[in-house]
């Protein structure tokens, strides 16, 4: 990715972002929210690196001594904060990487500007201090929050930072993508495009994925013969799957296809929408031993697992509350 030209989908947000910088409407601070995989980052890179860029265009032009800087990840004036506990941004990390350093000004740029990754992860004392240099920064200051999760920010840190929301993109634009910029088969690129929900970061992390394959053999192995299975048997499938290089919550969004072709068969008796046509003689067996009500309560259960593994909630609790739902439904 070397400019917005090859953001594929999200044209609103390209165009806010490079609106604000032609005509120097600038924020003091932004928040970029999306889900894991979504382009965040990505974003908070781009638009950094176009504030920064020595030509002043609309976007980087990866030539200037300032791009060049900042594409190894050597920009004085962009700053990345660290932090050591994997879950918590401390008040000291904030105090030391930002509020002291802030009041220095940019080396070379015309801006400085500070990226903080999982912003979510500040404490509120973090928080609290941050606050502060958001509330009266110096005129070349920029702070990108970039999370997961806005919604646990302080409010008195969403009022006062501009939000940038990390939209899906379009299912089209996403296989259209894997198929012709990566040459993904068609029916690889049908699988990822669907497990990534809108998700270009997961798409591309599943069709590169040197185990896709056994990851969705497994899977689908799993899920022909579940209602069969014994929960020890189902729990030691899941560890088996998860110790390949994937989040659990994505072989949960690949159950999760599994049972919106259940639901889109039953409901429509179609088989074109349906992602794993390879499967249709056990896809149309649980369409007709489930009932509407029974796939939608997997459904929501795979999702509610999901937000309690993100939560910390223990592995084995989560897993066997949702195998237990999937065999009663």
């Amino acid at each position: 990715m070397t400019g917005f030209k090859d953001v594929v989908g999200r044209k609103d947000l390209v165009s806010y972002i490079q609106k604000a910088v032609t005509q120097k409407q600038i924020s003091h601070a932004y928040i970029l929210n999306g889900e894991r995989g979504s382009g965040k980052k990505m974003f908070a890179q781009l638009f950094a690196m176009t504030l920064q860029c020595e030509r002043g265009g609309a976007e980087p032009c990866n030539e200037c001594h300032s791009c060049r800087q900042a594409l190894s990840g050597n920009h004085p004036d962009i700053i990345r904060v660290v932090h050591e506990k994997p879950n918590t941004i401390s008040v000291e990390e904030v105090r030391v990487q930002i509020n002291n350093d802030i009041m220095i000004r940019p080396y070379n740029g015309k801006y400085k500007i500070y990226i903080v990754p999982d912003a979510d992860m500040m404490t509120v004392q973090a928080q609290n201090a941050l606050l502060k240099t958001i509330e009266e920064p110096p005129e070349y200051a920029v702070i990108f929050l970039v999370t997961e999760n806005a919604e646990s920010l302080l409010p008195t840190i969403l009022s006062r930072c501009v939000m940038l929301k990390i939209k899906n993109v379009k299912d089209a634009l996403i296989k259209k993508y894997l198929m012709e910029q990566m040459q993904i088969p068609d029916y690889k690129a049908d699988v990822c495009t669907a497990f990534a929900q809108g998700n270009m970061g997961r798409a591309i992390m599943l069709a590169t994925s040197e185990h896709f394959n056994e990851i969705k053999e497994e899977t689908l192995q799993m899920m022909k013969y579940i209602k069969d299975m014994e929960l020890p048997e189902l729990l030691k499938a899941l560890k088996s799957l998860s110790s390949y290089k994937v989040e659990v919550d994505d072989i949960l969004d690949l159950i999760s296809v599994w049972y919106r072709d259940v639901l889109l068969y039953k409901a429509t008796k179609d088989i074109n929408g349906v992602i794993f046509s390879d499967q249709m003689k056990y896809i149309k067996e649980s369409a007709n031993t489930s009932s509407y009500e029974g796939i939608e309560t997997i459904l929501k259960a795979l999702e509610k697992a999901k937000t309690r593994l993100k939560a910390n909630v223990n592995f084995e609790l989560v897993m066997e509350l949702l195998l237990l739902t999937i065999k009663e439904n």
